[in-house]
């Protein structure tokens, strides 16, 4: 597969339709990759790599910015760039200017005038660098130096009792700092966490391990296991379930492939933006209560990089089904301060055994790969905890800000629909995550959908689903209340 694929078009003159060029040029390259889409890197690659390749090819054409971007809406990207958003409700300055986010949160520079105008005054940025500095002596005082080689690899013992702590008191589990290791960002979490086990597996027997991944969910982890040598199975989950597993799925599963050690769940999913609530994580944990009394030791590795992102009391009340201890010693927590702080190039993420025992089996994950966390991050990491207990009031603000661009996204596809009726469903969400999963009419798909409308998701495929369904992001780009897709105009 080429990176640059060669597309044909006369170059774009000042008075020419660009709008028509450029549609040219994304249909040649939706035609080129469409019987391309399961190989190499996958569907999620493949249509970011459409949305890439297509805005290079338009401004070889030297189609201008403003078309470029009233055609081209890349929604394939989960991640929030903090630094293009655009959307305030209410006065300048107030509680619902999402505009000074960036600022707010440490990640634009003094000064740096970012695009939607706003000047930053980088009061944050600086205070977090002070904090860095403010942790190292802390750090430094209870006898840990984050500038030498860490032994254990895990992480400096202070953070990890501030995070334990958080574990403790926002959702009731009991758990020590000895019991939570550092990681960088979720998936690091799960790659250690994979490797770990899969390594007890095979001390203890011989005979094979197999995890389950209900569908549509988080494709990663698949990949991880797959290379640490597990037995894949996967469970189709349907549409009347909210695509949530069920407890008579698992009971299925269960009884048809005794190999099973390990369940991954995702607790807010990506990418269907629903949530299992309180009694649908008891039944699933009723299911596996009675195979463990059989003699079965089944895990459950519970993705927690969402949990943050609904209504506090919600995930308060999914994180009470792990409180029970015959369910907690059971249970490895993956979670992301990255994810739900809208920071995910800063990697923050951390991973919580139920037990003394798990972690211990885990560990050596730790010491033989990053070996020593770096310790630049580790402060970064310290400074970044210190800010949103000092502002707990930004996680509300996000919250309301993601809760704005879902709603905002979802009423922009409720119009396309109105005018061309290419869904069957356009699924409301949890409140939860970034995403919106929906249902494409028949004969629609993300390829066609991407040249009707310019908006660019991730077929469902992407997510061991069928392409009948599509995930979009509302992430990377704003959804301003006024924005339509231009395609198709006159």
């Amino acid at each position: 597969m080429t990176r640059n694929t060669h597309v044909d078009s006369p170059a774009a003159s000042a008075s020419g339709d660009q709008y028509a060029i450029l549609r040219q040029l994304r249909s040649q390259l939706i035609a080129h990759y469409r019987p391309l889409l399961q190989d190499g890197p996958g569907p999620i690659r493949i249509m970011a790599r459409i949305v890439t390749e297509l805005e290079q090819a338009c401004r070889k054409q030297h189609i201008s910015e403003e078309v470029i971007q009233a055609e081209i809406v890349n929604r394939t990207i989960g991640d929030i760039n903090l630094r293009l958003v655009t959307e305030c409700e209410g006065e300048p300055g107030g509680s619902g200017d999402y505009r000074l986010l960036a600022d707010e949160l440490g990640v634009a520079l003094p000064g740096e005038t970012l695009p939607c105008g706003y000047t930053a005054t980088g009061e944050t940025y600086l205070w977090l660098r002070n904090q860095m500095m403010e942790c190292e002596r802390l750090l430094l005082e209870h006898n840990f130096d984050p500038r030498i080689y860490d032994i254990y690899g895990t992480g400096n013992p202070l953070l990890r009792s501030w995070l334990a702590r958080d574990m403790q008191t926002l959702w009731g589990l009991p758990v020590s700092y000895e019991q939570l290791y550092l990681s960088l960002g979720a998936m690091d979490g799960i790659d250690k966490v994979l490797r770990g086990l899969a390594l007890t597996y095979r001390s203890q027997d011989s005979s094979g391990y197999g995890i389950l991944f209900p569908e549509p969910g988080f494709g990663v982890p698949e990949w991880q296991a797959r290379s640490y040598g597990y037995e894949l199975y996967r469970i189709q989950t349907r549409e009347e379930n909210r695509f949530k597993l069920s407890a008579a799925e698992l009971d299925q599963a269960l009884q048809a492939h005794p190999d099973i050690k390990l369940v991954y769940l995702t607790i807010s999913n990506n990418p269907t933006a629903f949530a299992f609530n309180a009694d649908e994580l008891n039944a699933l944990h009723a299911v596996l209560r009675r195979y463990r009394s059989q003699g079965r030791d089944i895990l459950i590795l519970a993705d927690l990089a969402y949990i943050g992102t609904a209504p506090p009391q919600e995930d308060q009340a999914r994180m009470a089904t792990f409180i029970p201890e015959d369910i907690l010693q059971h249970t490895i927590f993956v979670s992301s301060l990255s994810k739900t702080n809208t920071l995910t190039g800063e990697r923050f993420g951390w991973v919580t055994a139920g037990s003394k025992q798990l972690a211990n089996a885990i560990a050596a994950c730790w010491t033989n790969s990053t070996a020593s966390l770096p310790g630049e991050w580790q402060l970064r990491y310290m400074a970044y905890y210190r800010l949103i207990q000092e502002r707990p009031w930004l996680n509300e603000k996000l919250r309301r800000f993601y809760r704005l661009r879902r709603r905002r996204f979802i009423e922009q596809l409720e119009t396309i629909n109105q005018q061309q009726r290419l869904f069957e469903a356009i699924y409301l969400d949890d409140d939860a995550t970034v995403y919106n999963w929906s249902k494409f009419a028949p004969g629609e798909d993300a390829f066609s959908f991407f040249e009707k409308t310019g908006i660019a998701g991730v077929p469902g495929s992407g997510f061991g689903y069928t392409d009948q369904y599509v995930r979009f992001s509302i992430g990377f780009l704003p959804v301003e209340q006024s924005t339509m897709p231009v395609t198709g105009r006159s």
